[in-house]
């Protein structure tokens, strides 16, 4: 096969663990064969300090044409510490997501096993936690109509029939693959807009009928998260609660650089680590790859390449076996490994593998 890959490194520590990306999709595409081009864009902060806008119509038209992007991060203090900034990285982030219609974002959460230790909860209660958090992104809050003054503001959570059955769809279809069970997360008690999506859930459930499926609200789901994680298998919600509960859902596996994601929808997919730009380590060779390396696995898998797919998550894990870890994972008795270390021994690993 062969891969056109946009890849927008961003802010922060993007620029560091985008080249890991990079670096296991080249080893991987060497390996079975398939030929890889890369057109690199620029967006976030970057962009607004080289063209004045997070997202460029440039960097657009390269990911249209791409079959893929792999993104990295967005974010800069400078923006973040100034609340009347009016042209933000994160713009770009959102901009990027609405013009390529990407309604789905797919976050995988899963335990480690040489890694409980790491986590903040139990041992006996996140082990073998591995669920799915599937987030609306193209509506709600964030992209409902805004106000601010110096005396109020508000912002708006709209959502349509079509937006909430597109995004239940995909849960329902996750769900048919995995073991069954979807929960769908709101909080009907209070909002109008979950009223309608649980009534459109239960109008679609019949669809369903092997699927089991519950319903709770958003801050009984963030409870229950942390008491009992194994009780999950697919949850989906819409896009200001999504975006909190997979935050959240990082520390059941103990770092968030070790949680990748996938948007999808009517135009290019986007692979990505869940963990920001993280400004304050930005050029210190120490942030965690693991993460934007599981996104290539996901956008491997996207295009069912399985098995490609699955050299990268043995690859990720023997590394870890193995004590080859960034100091946010890395165990008291060993030294950390930095960025590059431990991408280096993940891309000889693949190297060395047979077919």
């Amino acid at each position: 096969m062969k891969f056109n890959i946009a890849v927008l490194a961003g802010d922060g520590i993007g620029p560091e663990i985008s080249k890991s990306g990079v670096a296991v999709m080249s080893a991987v595409c060497n390996k079975f064969g398939h030929s890889v081009e890369y057109t690199y864009a620029i967006c976030g902060a970057d962009a607004i300090d080289k063209v004045g806008n997070p997202f460029p119509e440039e960097t657009y038209q390269i990911c249209r044409k791409a079959d893929a992007v792999l993104f990295s991060a967005v974010g800069d203090p400078k923006y973040d510490n100034n609340p009347t900034a009016k042209v933000r990285p994160e713009q770009g982030l959102l901009a990027m997501r609405k013009q390529l219609g990407l309604y789905a974002n797919i976050r995988p959460v899963q335990t480690f096993e040489c890694l409980l230790h790491k986590s903040p909860l139990k041992t006996e209660i996140v082990r073998d936690a591995d669920f799915i958090c599937i987030r609306e992104l193209t509506g709600g809050m964030y992209f409902g109509e805004k106000y601010q003054d110096d005396n109020k503001a508000y912002d708006t959570n709209y959502y349509t029939r079509h937006e909430i059955e597109r995004i239940l769809k995909v849960g329902f279809e996750y769900a048919m693959q995995r073991k069954k069970h979807l929960t769908v997360i709101d909080k009907a008690n209070v909002l109008a807009s979950s009223r309608l999506w649980r009534q459109i859930a239960q109008e679609m459930e019949p669809l369903y009928p092997e699927v089991k499926t519950d319903y709770m609200y958003v801050d009984n789901a963030a409870m229950r998260m942390i008491q009992e994680p194994t009780f999950f298998d697919v949850m989906v919600t819409e896009n200001t609660f999504g975006d909190i509960l997979t935050d959240e859902g990082s520390c059941i596996s103990g770092s968030m650089g070790l949680l990748p994601s996938a948007s999808v929808g009517e135009q290019t997919p986007v692979f990505e680590p869940i963990h920001g730009s993280w400004p304050q380590a930005k050029g210190l060779n120490i942030a965690n790859p693991l993460a934007q390396i599981l996104s290539v696995a996901m956008l491997f898998e996207h295009f069912d390449l399985t098995e490609e797919g699955k050299m990268i998550r043995d690859a990720v894990k023997a590394s870890l076996d193995a004590n080859i870890r960034t100091q946010d994972i890395q165990t008291d008795n060993h030294a950390p490994y930095s960025t590059t270390q431990v991408t280096d021994w993940i891309v000889d690993y693949i190297n060395n593998c047979e077919l």
